[in-house]
């Protein structure tokens, strides 16, 4: 198969989703309101309340969700062939994904703001509120540490990505300062200035790596296990608007770019998708790399690429304190997962035109691989034009990498293969980044909440500067210790099920809020169908994994975690099952059951 059919269907189907079904929820069924105040100016706070120009909500929200899950998850999953991971991507982004996170953050932008658990609770109960709330800290531990790990992988050892990395810290800073203190409103300006940084220290980067400062950015293992969880505490604690939103914007830049560039290269190229449509290992429980049935791992490897619960935290969490105006929710929810899984299907296809050997020797143990009887084309060429041995480089982040620059240097010559492999490392490194420093900020404002509740009224106060700096410590030191001594094998499936077990929940709320707020019932079909299936799907997934890949090595740590999501899960959907109920019959009788219709500023 052509890969250019895959670029032309995906871009088809996503743009036509966006038009009519995006246009249809937000309208119809949402009923979004452009003439109404939101949170991000009615409590203006300088810090974490902040109305924001709509396309740089766009980029830290996408920037936010965009992490590993859309590059990796599908990378891996190509092990079962490219059409699984295609259909999954395609009807996932649009019939759940999207709709998932929309709803989600028409429903924070209405409740101030708040988090997933106070929707919880004012939705459906107390009871649901304080379970949301403890699955969603455990499940963010879990989202954290499986991110950063893909990060440690692809950076640890590599000078010239961590010194383009690191200084896209300083340059976010730069153009925060710029944006809202030197030139307030010139976001342009601040763009171009931003952009132009960016790409400065990519051109510098193997200069840096060659010279004396290279031993400076030569980060092992356990040095980036002690970086990450840092970088995150102290995003968690900076204004938003110096660091988290800049930073995120000039990113989705580079990220946008990037895979635009790819789409054009494949275009151009039009190579052919050397793996099968079906491989032999869809009909195993034991595949070299994603262990377990085609069904339902296709749908929990790929995570974000499709349908993400972690994105119900940032569109519950930092991005409806930002959003100017209701009418941004469809761009913003809906089109940034339908952007989301546009890279998902890239990250496919720059995976699936490596030769199926190429593909399994990269991402299987040597040892492993030889099991196989497999053998690889063009893989020792490949290891010579990037530089370094590819063989049993384990993850999906090599793999997609050199598909990257596979591609590319097909349009430009093989003369810069090298460079083009190790710009699409930071391209990734850079997507995972932005993912962490919002998901921390985002466990920071949940833990705050849970503390306010049951321990003191304080914490709630997310200006009280002693919470704020123990709550970013806490999150930040728990999926930083969960990161420690971890690898993409052991920590990848239970981030999987956990994020898609997080999606549940935030399904089953935003189905109750369509329950007891559209203007008709019916529409409640939107979130329940995707519900149904997440259900079953994780549910599956998660007591396959359990007696299959935890119990059976005497993972206690990971095997008690799934148990606890699972059940926690299970008195969410129950207790929301018991509420629709409930909201049915007033509705029938006449009865209002409205909420996020109503005024909200003293809720």
């Amino acid at each position: 198969m052509n890969a250019l059919t895959l670029v032309i269907a995906a871009a088809c189907i996503l743009l036509l989703a966006y038009r009519f079904y995006g246009a249809f929820i937000a309208a119809k069924i949402l009923v979004t309101d452009e003439t109404r105040q939101t949170p991000a100016y009615r409590l203006e706070d300088g810090q974490n309340y902040v109305p924001t120009n709509k396309w740089v909500v766009f980029g830290h929200h996408f920037a936010a969700i965009a992490g590993a899950g859309p590059l990796v998850g599908p990378v891996l999953a190509a092990q079962f062939g490219y059409l699984p991971g295609a259909i999954w991507i395609l009807v996932g982004a649009v019939m759940a994904g999207a709709v998932h996170d929309m709803v989600i953050l028409f429903a924070s932008v209405r409740y101030n703001g708040r988090s997933l658990s106070e929707i919880a609770k004012a939705e459906i109960s107390k009871l649901s509120g304080l379970t949301t709330g403890i699955a969603i800290l455990f499940i963010l531990v879990l989202a954290m540490a499986g991110l950063a790990v893909v990060v440690v992988g692809a950076m640890a050892k590599n000078p010239w990505g961590a010194f383009i990395i690191t200084m896209t810290v300083p340059i976010a800073l730069l153009v925060g300062l710029y944006m809202y203190k030197i030139r307030p409103g010139k976001v342009g300006e601040a763009s171009l200035v931003g952009v132009i940084l960016v790409f400065v220290a990519i051109a510098l980067g193997p200069v840096v790596e060659a010279s004396g400062f290279g031993a400076f950015f030569n980060w092992s293992a356990k040095a980036m296990w002690v970086i990450l969880p840092v970088y995150g505490f102290v995003a968690a604690i900076l204004p938003v608007w110096l660091l988290l939103a800049p930073r995120d914007y000039i990113s989705s830049y580079l990220k946008i770019g990037t895979i635009l560039a790819l789409a054009l290269g494949i275009i151009w190229v039009h190579p052919q998708i050397q793996m099968p449509a079906i491989t032999q290992f869809a009909y195993t429980a034991n595949g070299p790399i994603v262990k377990g049935p085609v069904w339902p791992f296709v749908s929990i490897t790929i995570a974000c690429g499709a349908i993400s619960g972690f994105h119900a935290l940032i569109s519950a969490g930092t991005t409806p304190k930002m959003i100017s105006s209701e009418r941004d929710i469809r761009l913003v929810g809906f089109g940034g997962m339908l952007m989301e899984g546009f890279v998902a299907m890239m990250a496919l296809i720059a995976a699936t035109v490596l030769k199926p050997g190429d593909y399994f020797a990269i991402n299987t143990p040597v040892q492993a691989f030889a099991a196989l009887h497999m053998h690889t084309v063009d893989l020792q060429q490949l290891s010579n034009l990037v530089g370094m041995n590819l063989a049993g480089r384990t993850g999906g982040a090599v793999t997609l990498a050199v598909g990257m620059a596979h591609v590319f240097s097909r349009v430009v010559g093989d003369q810069l293969m090298k460079y083009w492999y190790q710009f699409g490392i930071m391209f990734e490194a850079l997507f995972i980044l932005t993912t962490i420093d919002a998901g921390t900020r985002v466990g920071r404002y949940i833990l705050q909440d849970f503390l306010g509740r049951y321990v003191h009224k304080r914490f709630s106060d997310i200006h009280w500067w002693p919470g704020v700096l123990l709550t970013s410590l806490v999150i930040s030191f728990a999926w930083g210790y969960m990161l420690w001594g971890g690898n993409v094998a052991s920590i990848w499936p239970i981030f999987g099920v956990s994020n898609q077990l997080l999606a549940t929940l935030a399904l089953a709320i935003g189905t109750t809020v369509i329950l007891r707020n559209a203007n008709k019932m019916v529409y409640a079909w939107v979130t329940i169908l995707p519900l149904v299936y997440m259900i079953v799907t994780v549910f599956f997934a998660g007591i396959w994994s359990l007696f299959n890949q935890y119990l059976a090595v005497h993972d206690y740590v990971k095997s008690a975690l799934i148990v606890i999501m699972l059940a926690l899960a299970v008195v969410i959907v129950v207790d929301s099952v018991y509420q629709w109920g409930k909201i049915i019959a007033a509705r029938k009788a006449g009865r209002s059951t409205a909420t996020v219709s109503l005024p909200l500023s003293g809720r």
